[in-house]
Formats: structure tokens, sequence, C-alpha cells
């Protein structure tokens, strides 16, 4: 193996792709399994919505921890350690009989370990290799989020098609710790020089961020974008099926979503290293705005279908921009710390959004209601981001 600080910047990137190949992709198997296994266990879909709610949470302050963290530590210890602990507590879910089982493998322990191999410290951990083009690199690294869900979810659907939903949970298991050995090599350890901050670092302290009145402008962005994100995604397959969609093409729906996805996203981070991080952020809540009051006022299938893939197309366009919006608003110092906070904050309310969503279907038997509540919320988004300005100059 060559020397730490010989590892190339390409090796990082190669190895962030993979990393969230695996991570974002399996984190959809609650979605794609959600009506299978409330019908198959007699349960309610909010005893699944309250799961992911607490993986929501979970995985918020994990995110956190490892924003703090990935300024501390290797690269290695944080992304590999947190993939092992999801391997194996999401393999275990082909186990489960009862709700509250659900709640402490997925709500609690798959959630810890997917916050701590997620996109925060991945991207940081890019935006340090690729200091010149941080957007564009993150956005790469990033699109694996959305390439696992379409090759992961799409091989999902088809073991959920022929061998059932517990199959689902035991081949998402065995994708963590199959690419573990991959990444141990990939992901850089303590030494890599390519990846640490320098002493003269300028930036604020997440203290004197969160005194900003940017910082709240910008975590209240986050916030709608993670009810929004989360809303659908554990929901968009019931809905689907809801709306008359066969159960293949309902299930392969999610994975489309991926293929949009990994064009928005890479589309953001090259628009964002050129043009700053608000436009394509403004463009991303124009979109939702504008579908989910599609769906609010026609649930058809091919309304639910358009739904699905222009909001794919906006769902991972955030991610990479966090770092940017991060970063020139606060600078570099603590960018690790603020971004995790920022996205903690965005996971609470994805939270939020995936338990609503459970909650107003289980009381009306449609989701009409969270529809709404998702539109005025993308709407109020982008009033927020055109508010944002683009530079700090304490920090530009």
């Amino acid at each position: 193996m060559p020397p730490a600080q010989q590892r190339k910047p390409t090796i990082i990137l190669a190895a962030a792709f993979l990393t969230l190949f695996i991570n974002g992709g399996a984190r959809h198997a609650i979605g794609l399994t959600l009506r299978p296994m409330v019908e198959d266990l007699g349960w309610l879909r909010s005893d699944l919505g309250s799961a992911v709610a607490i993986f929501q949470v979970f995985t918020a302050f994990a995110m956190f921890l490892s924003g703090r963290a990935i300024d501390a530590l290797s690269p290695r210890t944080v992304l590999c350690g947190g993939l092992l602990l999801c391997g194996l507590a999401i393999g275990a879910m082909s186990f489960v009989t009862q709700p509250w089982q659900v709640l402490v493998l997925f709500g609690v322990l798959y959630a810890i370990g997917n916050g701590v191999s997620g996109v925060v410290p991945v991207a940081v951990m890019v935006s340090r290799a690729y200091p010149a083009g941080a957007g564009a690199a993150s956005g790469i690294g990033i699109s694996g989020m959305s390439a696992g869900q379409f090759f992961i979810i799409g091989a999902l659907s088809y073991a959920l098609a022929t061998t059932g939903w517990r199959d689902v949970f035991l081949w998402a298991g065995a994708a963590h710790l199959l690419a573990l050995p991959v990444l141990f090599w990939a992901i850089p350890g303590g030494g890599d020089t390519a990846i640490k901050v320098g002493a003269a670092a300028i930036g604020l302290t997440m203290r004197d961020a969160m005194r900003t009145r940017r910082f709240w402008i910008l975590t209240g962005v986050y916030a709608v974008c993670g009810f929004d994100d989360f809303f659908v995604t554990t929901h968009v397959v019931a809905f689907a099926l809801d709306s008359g969609l066969k159960p293949v093409v309902a299930g392969n729906l999610l994975a489309i979503m991926g293929v949009t996805g990994l064009i928005g996203v890479i589309a953001a981070g090259y628009w964002g290293d050129r043009s700053g991080p608000a436009p394509a952020t403004i463009a991303a809540f124009a979109a939702r705005t504008a579908v989910f009051a599609l769906v609010y006022m026609d649930q058809s299938p091919l309304s639910a279908t358009i739904f699905a893939l222009v909001f794919g197309l906006t769902f991972l366009m955030t991610a990479p921009l966090t770092v940017l919006f991060v970063r020139n608003a606060f600078g570099i110092a603590h960018l690790g710390a603020i971004a995790g906070l920022v996205t903690m904050v965005h996971h609470i309310f994805g939270g939020i959004g995936a338990w609503l969503g459970a909650a107003v279907f289980d009381r009306t038997g449609h989701y009409d209601a969270a529809f709404a509540i998702a539109c005025l919320g993308s709407l109020l988004a982008l009033v927020l981001t055109m508010m944002m300005p683009a530079k700090n100059p304490a920090v530009a």
C-alpha cells in the first residue's frame, strides 16, 4: 500500500463515491419494503414511519459528531467504523418480528452507522482533497448515493419480488461488509496531509457562526430540504402503489429516482463552483414546489411518475452545496463541525417528514395534507435562499 501522504485525490474521490454508493443505496430499503412489511406483519405504516423518524434523529446527531470527528480523526477510522455498524444492523433487520426491534436496529444502530459514514465526513474529506473545485468534486462523490439508489435498490427490488422483504435487508447488510476491505485500503489514514486543515485556516467557530443571521437562514433552508427528502423517499413507493402503479414499476421508480438524482447532484456541484451555491438551490426548490402542487391536485399514475422523477432530480442537489454554503459564510477552520450541525438539522426535520407522512396517511387514508405542507415549505425555502448573501466578507 502506498504511504498515506501519497494517496492520490482520485483514489480519495473513488473511495467517497463507493462509500456513499453503499451508504446511500441501502438506506432506502425501508421505503422499498414499507408496504410489504406492514401487510406481512400486520403493523401500521406509522410503526415504520416512527422508526424512520427515530432514524433521522440519531443519524442527525451522528452526522454532527462525525463532522467534528473528521476535523480531528482519520477518515478511515470514521467512515469504515460507520459502515461496519451499518452492515451488521441492517442485516439483522431480516429477522425482525416486532416494531420495537425495527426501532432499535434501524432507528438507532443503523442510523448511527449511516450518519458516521454519510455525506458530511465524505464531503469534507473530498473538499480538502480538491480545494479548488470542492463543489464539483463533492458532487461526483455524493453522486455515489444516486448511483447506489439506482443499482442497489434495483437489485433489492428484484430480491423483494422473488424471495421477499427479509432478503432485502440481508443483501443490504452483505453489501456493506463486502465493500469494507476495499474501502479500508482506499480511504486515507491519519497521515494523509492532503486532507488536513492548515494551522492558518480562517473561519468562525461554531458558536460564533450560530450568532449570525445567515446561519439561521441556512439551517431553515436545510430543515425544509430534509422534511421533503425523507417524506418522499419513505413514502414514494407506497404512494405510487396507491396511485395504481404495479409493484415492480413502483419499486423501480425509487431506483430510477437515483438516476435523475445522479444528474442533479453532479450538475449542482459544477453549478455551485461557478455561480455559488444559491442558484442551484433556488432551482431545486422551485421544481419541488411545482411537483408537490401537481400531486396535491392530481394523483394519477402519470402524475405520480412525473413527481418521482422531477423530485429525484432535486433530491441530492443541496448535498454538495452544503460545504460551499458553510465555507463561503463561515470559513474552513471548523468546516466539518458547522456542516455537520446544518446537516443534523436537515435530518431531524427529515424524521419529522417521514413520521408526518405516515401519520397523515393512517388518519386520512391519503397523503394530501402532507403534500400541501411540503409544497408550502418548499416555497418558504425558495424565499429564504434568495435572502441569503453570497459571501461573508470576513471569511471570503
